[in-house]
């Protein structure tokens, strides 16, 4: 793997999961040290980050963590509702049920097996592997681009939101009929069970979003 690519690989995935919060300063020297790469490549990372949205330049502190608003959520999830609704209607015209109902079945195992105490990244994990057999059963190259970028931002608005167990439970429960609508070759009710979970991870997100302050 390239200098660059590892950077940018290691600085998106801290992004994302808030090792390094809205409004940090990715300062050219530290983060080139923490990463054990050259300014160089650094340089060409933090390039990537910032055409994805995930940092912007500021005149007088240099390249910054961007900043994450709920001012934008209505925006992100209609765009997530066509892309994704559009990826499960092929996933589910292209024939393949057997991984969806595998995928069904764990999803119905997780609804059951998560509690307060219990590791959440098993649980986006499996929803990960859900979106990538979407994509792969999909077979739209154009579509699956524009879904990586868009589920990077969605990652991140998890943070603002109260992680209860009780909406993960009904959430992997809307996961198992999404999987179970692909396995069915019904695109329409595919499409629905889509539509539906957005819905309802929308509602979620705007009535336990956490402080402002919180994104400071």
């Amino acid at each position: 793997m390239k200098a660059s690519d590892k950077a940018y690989a290691e600085l998106r995935r801290d992004i994302v999961s808030w090792a390094l919060p809205p409004g940090t300063v990715l300062g050219e020297v530290e983060q080139a040290e923490r990463l054990g790469v050259s300014r160089t490549p650094l340089r060409e990372a933090l390039s990537r980050l910032t055409a994805d949205g995930l940092a912007v330049a500021h005149r007088g502190r240099g390249v910054l963590v961007s900043d994450v608003s709920l001012d934008h959520v209505d925006d992100l999830f209609a765009l997530r509702r066509a892309l994704e609704s559009e990826a499960a209607r092929g996933a589910a015209l292209a024939g393949r049920p057997g991984p969806f109902r595998e995928l069904a079945e764990r999803f119905d195992a997780a609804s059951e097996a998560l509690e307060p105490t219990s590791d959440r990244n098993d649980y986006y994990q499996l929803a990960g592997e859900l979106d990538q057999a979407i994509d792969e059963s999909a077979a739209n190259p154009y579509l699956r681009q524009a879904l990586t970028g868009l589920r990077v931002h969605l990652a991140r608005l998890r943070r603002l939101s109260h992680d209860d167990p009780q909406r993960l439970r009904a959430s992997a429960r809307e996961h198992a009929q999404l999987a179970r609508a692909i396995a069915s070759g019904d695109p329409g009710l595919a499409a629905a069970a889509t539509v539906l979970h957005l819905h309802n991870s929308l509602d979620h997100i705007r009535s336990h979003a956490l402080p402002k302050e919180a994104t400071a």
